[in-house]
C-alpha cells in the first residue's frame, strides 16, 4: 500500500459550494496564509514585485501564461505566489536529515511531508547497505553517471526526461548531450499533456503551436475556453476573460464541471474593484459537455455553420476556404452525414445548446479557441483539436488579429523545451543544422517518449534514467508499473530543488543532484546570468533570479549540471561544455545558429518583453504537404460509457501544482480536508445507492482487460453530466494502465478512464 499524497487533514472532510468570485479576497487571504506559513515576510513580497517583470525580474515557475505586454506591475496570481514561496522556504534537507532517515522509512511519508522538508542542499548518492542517501561531491557524482553511461552496450539504453521548468539554455545543452551520446530518447512532460496539440496543429496548419497572442485575446469577439480550469491552472487568464466580457465579447466555457473561472472574478491588481468587492463576469455561456464530447460539440457548430451557409453567403468565408485550405468538400459531406441526434448523444448537449454555441461563433467576426488537458488526454485528442481547427477555418479565423487556435500550456517552459530540441521525434532539418553547427553526428532514428521509456525500463532495455526536474514517478500513469520500472534501472538520476517521491523510487544506484531555483541568482565565471523561457504564446524572454543567497552554496545551475554530466559521459567531446557555462550568451549564440526563429538571439531577448517566435501559419504560410491548411475528416468517436460504468477524468485540486500538494483543500470546488474522493453526478450516485461521503471502491478496466483499483474513496455529489466522474491526480494515476494511451498522440488517456464505482467492500488481502 502506497502512502497518501496530500497533507494530514486539518479536520473532518466537508464539501460546501464555493459562491465567491474567483481570485479576489479569497486569493488574497490564501496568499497571506502562505506567507505566514513559510515565514517569508520580506523576500516573499519582494518576489511578488519581481515576478513576471521584464526588467530584471524572474519568470514565474508555474504556468506558461504570457506576461502582460503593457508592463503590468502586479502580473501575478495566487498559485504563482504559492509556487515561488514553496521554493523560497527556509527549510533545508541536509546530510543530517538523510542520516536520520532510511529510504524505507521516507517511503512511508506522504508526498506533502517529503516536499515540506525544504530545499535540497548537496548532491547525494544512494547506499544500499545502509538504505540511506549519503553525501557525494559533485565531480564524483558526475563520474558515477559518466561511468554508467559509457558502460552501456547501446546509448539507447539511457533515457533523458525533461520537466517543463527547465530553461531554454539548459534545454539546448541537455538535448545536445543526449544526441552526442547517440540517442533521441528525450521524453518530456508534454508527452503526457499537450502532445496531441502539437501533432494536430502540425497536421492541420504546419506548426505545432498556437497562432494567437495576448493582443489577439484582447481583440477577439468570441473566446471558446475548452477543457481548462483557468482559475487554478492559468489564473492570470482571468484578467483576459474579465476584460473580454467588459468589452462585450462572448466567452464560452466548455467543461463537464462549471469551474470557478467560468463564473465571475475580482482581479487582485484592480484595486478599486478589490476595495468595492466588485466582481466581473468571466463567461457568457457555459456548456457542460460529457467527458470526451468536445469533438461532437465542434462538429455540431460546424454543422450549424454549414446549414446556415445554404442561405447566408457570409456564414462561411468562401474566399479563405478556396484560397488557403484543402479537403473542404470531403469535410462538408462528412458533417452533413452526421445526424443531429448523434451529435447530441455524444456531446451530452441538447440541439438548442449546440445551436446557441454556433450562433455565438457565427455572430463573432473574430474568434479564438483555447484548450488544455480536458481536450488532449483522450484517445481521440488529435482528431478533436483538428476538428477545432476545422471550425476556425470555416470562417477564416486564422492569420488575422483576434483569431486563431490558442492551446494553454500548463508548465512554465514546456513549450520552450520542445522549441529548443526536446523531442523524441526530431525533424531531419533540425538534426542537419545541429550536426552542421555543433559538429556532431546526431542519431536519426526516433527515440522513446514517456510511456515507451517506462515500458523499456520495465523490460530492462533502458538501464539509465535521468530526470531533469519534475516528479516523474508521481506524474506518470500506472503508478505501480512505473515504480517497478524505475526500480529495474541500474541508475536513476534526478535534478531537483526538493525531496520528492521519485528520489525514493530509484534504481539499483541513484543520485539526487540539487539545482538553483528560478528565484535565485545564477553567478558563473562570466558574471550574473539570465536564462530564457518561452510562454504558451511563443514569446521568449529573460528570467533573472532575485535572491542573492541561494538555499545552499553547493547548488549548481541547471546548465552547469548538464555540462558536468556531459563531460563525464563524453570525456573526449569537442563540445566546449565548460566554456558554455561560463557565459550563457555563448549558448544563445549557438542556439541562434541552430534554431529557426532564434536569429540574433542575444540582442532580441534583451528587448523589453523579449521577442515572439514567428508562426508561419499566422502569416497564412502553411508548412503542410499541400502547402495549405488541411481540413480533417475523422469519424466521430463513441465516448458514452458502457452500461453500469462511468467515464472518469483526473484533474488537479486548486491547492496543488502538478504533483506538488499544498494542502488537502480545493477551495473553488468547496472541498476541505479531503483528496481521496470521487466527484459524481447525483443520479449516478442514487442508482448505486450512494450518499455523500459513502466510502466507495473504484475499479478501472484497461483495454487489455486488466483492472486497477482504489479503495475507500469518498463519493461526493457534484454538478457533472450523467455517466461522468472526476478525481484528483496523482492519486488516481494508478487507474490508468500503461497500455492505455492514445494511438493518435501516445498520451496516457488520463481524462477518459472507464471505471465502476461500488460501495466499499474493503481492500482484498494481498
Amino acid at each position: 500500500m502506497e502512502p497518501e499524497v496530500g497533507a494530514a487533514p486539518a479536520g473532518p472532510p466537508s464539501v460546501k459550494p464555493y459562491r465567491h468570485p474567483a481570485a479576489g479576497w479569497g486569493a488574497a487571504k490564501s496568499v497571506t496564509k502562505v506567507l505566514a506559513r513559510t515565514g517569508e515576510w520580506v523576500d516573499g513580497p519582494r518576489a511578488i514585485l519581481k515576478m513576471n517583470h521584464e526588467n530584471g525580474g524572474f519568470d514565474c515557475p508555474g504556468c506558461a501564461w504570457p506576461d502582460d505586454y503593457k508592463g503590468l506591475h502586479l502580473d501575478i496570481c495566487e498559485n504563482g505566489i504559492k509556487h515561488v514561496t514553496w521554493e523560497m522556504t527556509g527549510k533545508r534537507v541536509t546530510r543530517e536529515f538523510f542520516a536520520a532517515h532510511t529510504v524505507t522509512e521516507l517511503s512511508g511519508w506522504s508526498d506533502f511531508a517529503l516536499e515540506d522538508q525544504g530545499r535540497l542542499t548537496e548532491p547525494m548518492v544512494y547506499d544500499p547497505e545502509s538504505d540511506r542517501y549519503l553525501p557525494i561531491d559533485w565531480q564524483r557524482a558526475f563520474d558515477l553517471f559518466g561511468e554508467a553511461v559509457r558502460g552501456l552496450d547501446d546509448p539507447n539504453q539511457a533515457s533523458f526526461y525533461t520537466s517543463g521548468r527547465l530553461g531554454n539554455e539548459a534545454t539546448f545543452l541537455y538535448q545536445l548531450m543526449a544526441r552526442e551520446l547517440g540517442t533521441n530518447n528525450l521524453p518530456d512532460c508534454s508527452n503526457m499533456c499537450h502532445e496531441a496539440s502539437g501533432r494536430a496543429l502540425q497536421a492541420s496548419i504546419g506548426t505545432g503551436k498556437g497562432t494567437a497572442d495576448l493582443k489577439d485575446w484582447e481583440s477577439a469577439d468570441a473566446l471558446f475556453i475548452m477543457g481548462v480550469n483557468a482559475a487554478s491552472n492559468a489564473p492570470r487568464m482571468l484578467t483576459a476573460l474579465a476584460d473580454a466580457t467588459r468589452r462585450g465579447a462572448q466567452v464560452v466555457h466548455v467543461n463537464p464541471l462549471v469551474e470557478a473561472a467560468a463564473t465571475r472574478t475580482i482581479v487582485p491588481h484592480e484595486f478599486l474593484d478589490m476595495a468595492l468587492m466588485k466582481a466581473t463576469s468571466t463567461s457568457t455561456l457555459n456548456l457542460q459537455v460529457r467527458i470526451g464530447g468536445d469533438m461532437a460539440l465542434m462538429r455540431g457548430i460546424a454543422k450549424a455553420v454549414l446549414e446556415l451557409a445554404e442561405h447566408d453567403p457570409k456564414a462561411v468565408d468562401r474566399q479563405f476556404v478556396e484560397r488557403y485550405t484543402t479537403g473542404f468538400e470531403e469535410y462538408r459531406a462528412l458533417v452533413a452525414a452526421t445526424p443531429w441526434e448523434e451529435l447530441e448523444r455524444q456531446s451530452g448537449l441538447s440541439r438548442p445548446q449546440l445551436l446557441r454555441a454556433a450562433q455565438v461563433y457565427c455572430e463573432a467576426d473574430r474568434s479564438i479557441f483555447s484548450w488544455c488537458l480536458g481536450v488532449t488526454q483522450h484517445e481521440h485528442g488529435v482528431d478533436t483539436i483538428r476538428e477545432i481547427v476545422n471550425v476556425l477555418l470555416l470562417r477564416g479565423n486564422l492569420g488575422r488579429e483576434g483569431a486563431g487556435p490558442s492551446p494553454v500550456r500548463g508548465h512554465s517552459n514546456v513549450q520552450g523545451n520542445r522549441t529548443c530540441g526536446i523531442n523524441h521525434r526530431p525533424t531531419a532539418e533540425f538534426l542537419d543544422r545541429l550536426a552542421e553547427v555543433c559538429k556532431i553526428d546526431p542519431p536519426r532514428a526516433h527515440g522513446l517518449d514517456t510511456v515507451a521509456t517506462i515500458e523499456a525500463m520495465a523490460r530492462g532495455e533502458v538501464k539509465v534514467f535521468l530526470g531533469m526536474g519534475g516528479n516523474f514517478a508521481l506524474a506518470a500513469p500506472d503508478t505501480v508499473y512505473t515504480y517497478e520500472a524505475l526500480r529495474n534501472c541500474e541508475l536513476t538520476v534526478h535534478v531537483s530543488t526538493k525531496l520528492n517521491r521519485s528520489h525514493l523510487v530509484h534504481g539499483r544506484q541513484a543520485l539526487i543532484l540539487p539545482c538553483l531555483g528560478r528565484t535565485e541568482q545564477d553567478r558563473q565565471r562570466g558574471g550574473l546570468q539570465a536564462t530564457s523561457v518561452e510562454d504558451s504564446m511563443s514569446m521568449v524572454h529573460l528570467s533573472r533570479g532575485m535572491r542573492k543567497k541561494p538555499a545552499s552554496r553547493q547548488l549548481l545551475s541547471e546548465p552547469a549540471i548538464v555540462a558536468g554530466l556531459a563531460r563525464a559521459a563524453l570525456p573526449d567531446s569537442a563540445t566546449p561544455w565548460e566554456w558554455y557555462v561560463e557565459d550563457y550568451d555563448r549558448i544563445r549564440d549557438t542556439m541562434s545558429e541552430v534554431l529557426d526563429g532564434f536569429e540574433d538571439f542575444n540582442r532580441r531577448v534583451r528587448l523589453p518583453l523579449g521577442f515572439r517566435i514567428k508562426q508561419p501559419a499566422r502569416e497564412l504560410v502553411f508548412l503542410t504537404p499541400s502547402g495549405k491548411a488541411e481540413f480533417s475528416a475523422a469519424p466521430l468517436p463513441d465516448v458514452l460509457p458502457a452500461p453500469g460504468t462511468l467515464v472518469l477524468g483526473t484533474m488537479r485540486s486548486h491547492d496543488q501544482w502538478n504533483t506538488t500538494i499544498y494542502s488537502d483543500d480545493d477551495r473553488y470546488r468547496g472541498v476541505k480536508n479531503l483528496r481521496t474522493l470521487i466527484f459524481m453526478n447525483r443520479q449516478d450516485m442514487r442508482e448505486r445507492h450512494l450518499d455523500e461521503f459513502t466510502p466507495v471502491d473504484i475499479t478501472a478496466t484497461a483495454r487489455d482487460g486488466s483492472t486497477r483499483s482504489l479503495y475507500g474513496y469518498l463519493a461526493v455529489p457534484y454538478d457533472l453530466p450523467r455517466g461522468c466522474a472526476a478525481g484528483y491526480m496523482p492519486e488516481m494515476n494508478v487507474l490508468c494502465a500503461i497500455g492505455d494511451y492514445s494511438t493518435q498522440s501516445d498520451q496516457p488517456i488520463m481524462k477518459h478512464l472507464n471505471v465502476t464505482v461500488t460501495a466499499a467492500a474493503g481492500r482484498p488481502a494481498e
